[in-house]
């Protein structure tokens, strides 16, 4: 190690002279690395941000209950501790009927001008429970089975899909990482087996003066790492702007969904990125001069 760190200079000379020796193919390199980074990054970003969004959707999962008007205000007090008690249930309150009759108002908007055609009010009140997603078939059913429960409405059609788009972004998010894993492993190997054909007389004549073979792979193993890892970089500045962008035009059309923080997702994601980028660049270069070495 000690040898290493003293010959480090002479490493960083012979990086630049093998990457100088094949420029035009080490560039094209270099932006396939970045590219393929960069689509890794977004595949990344996407599945934690639906995650996020699934998560906190689920959070605020509720069901209305509503009950027989025969049973007044004290069997519905008494039907409300009841559902308070089951499994599942987060909180549970009862909305009268001129609480359901405002949150009409303000989902019809403009429109509410229809609602003044009623002599009395059409909306009856009901039993508003926020509920734990995972416990929701188990709930229902139990309800179902409650007397003085007329209809239960859940969305649980909307939940379920919310869930399954979730679960196929998290199998992308693997087949992504697994394939940007094998094409640099490729890559990369590919790279250090070029360099080292092309130093094939420098590399002989080091190996009759003693040298050892850790001294003599190091700086095409430093090449590698350079490689994956500047592309790596780069393509994590380019995420972040992609971003930041795509977090400005979702802010004005649509404010209510439930984004991660950007400054956290976008640290997040560089650390992934590069780390991803220095371990397949080290595991690219072994695996390459393991190849060439064979040969």
């Amino acid at each position: 190690m000690k040898n290493i760190f003293y010959n480090l200079g002479y490493f960083l000379r012979e990086v630049k002279t093998v990457i100088r020796l094949n420029a035009l193919s080490n560039l094209f390199s270099f932006l396939s690395t970045t590219l393929i980074f960069f689509i890794l990054a977004m595949v990344i970003s996407g599945w934690w941000i639906s995650g996020k969004v699934v998560e906190a959707i689920q959070g605020e999962a509720e069901i209305s209950v509503y009950y027989e008007d025969g049973i007044g205000n004290s069997g519905a007090m008494e039907l409300l501790d009841k559902i308070k008690s089951m499994k599942g249930v987060r909180e549970a309150r009862v909305v009268d009927e001129s609480e359901a009759y405002m949150r009409m108002e303000e989902i019809l908007g403009k429109d509410a001008l229809v609602l003044e055609y009623f002599d009395e009010n059409p909306f009856s009140s009901f039993i508003e429970i926020n509920i734990h997603i995972e416990e929701m078939s188990s709930l229902l059913d139990k309800l179902s089975t409650i007397p003085g429960i007329e209809h239960v409405r859940d969305n649980r059609e909307i939940l379920e899909k919310l869930q399954d788009i979730s679960n196929a972004l998290s199998i992308i998010g693997y087949l992504v990482v697994a394939a940007v894993g094998i094409t640099t492993l490729v890559i990369i190997s590919h790279i250090i087996r070029m360099g080292i054909n092309d130093n094939k007389e420098q590399i002989n004549t080091l190996r009759l003066m003693g040298a050892p073979e850790v001294f003599i792979g190091f700086p095409f193993l430093l090449e590698g790492l350079a490689l994956t890892l500047g592309g790596g970089i780069l393509a994590s500045v380019l995420g972040a702007v992609t971003l930041k962008y795509a977090y400005a035009q979702m802010a004005g059309p649509l404010p209510f969904i439930p984004l991660p923080p950007i400054g956290v997702l976008v640290s997040n994601l560089f650390l992934v990125i590069v780390s991803l980028s220095i371990i397949l660049g080290m595991a690219g270069s072994f695996f390459g001069l393991a190849s060439a070495r064979k040969k």
